[in-house]
């Protein structure tokens, strides 16, 4: 028989643990760099930016685009790995509460 109440104790929950993982992102941070540490991103496992660091060597510098183009991608590559760790944290707080669904991201729930 469907135990309805089971099912709701369940649910919360899980919505409980979930949003204690996402209130934990914000306290991963991640650095990357580009240009060989010319540019260093840091942003949070929330996916915000914290701090930009140019190093002044670069700044002088006649090519703007280049200094445009390290930023990029310093940002891009903070991005991408705190994405991974905050998937790694999500999957840590919700281990055995959700079933092994392929293809299930908790990323694509803003998580």
């Amino acid at each position: 028989m469907f135990d309805m109440m089971g099912m709701m104790g369940k649910m919360k929950e899980v919505q409980a643990k979930l949003k204690e993982a996402q209130e934990n992102l914000q306290h991963i941070t991640v650095s990357a760099e580009a240009g060989a540490g010319l540019v260093k991103a840091t942003v949070n496992g929330q996916r915000k930016l914290l701090k930009i660091e140019i190093d002044e060597s670069i700044l002088n510098a006649n090519d703007r685009e280049m200094v445009n183009d390290l930023v990029v991608a310093a940002v891009n590559n903070a991005m991408l790995t705190a994405a991974e760790r905050a998937q790694e944290e999500m999957k840590k707080h919700t281990s055995g509460l959700l079933p092994n669904i392929p293809g299930l991201d908790l990323g694509s729930f803003g998580l």
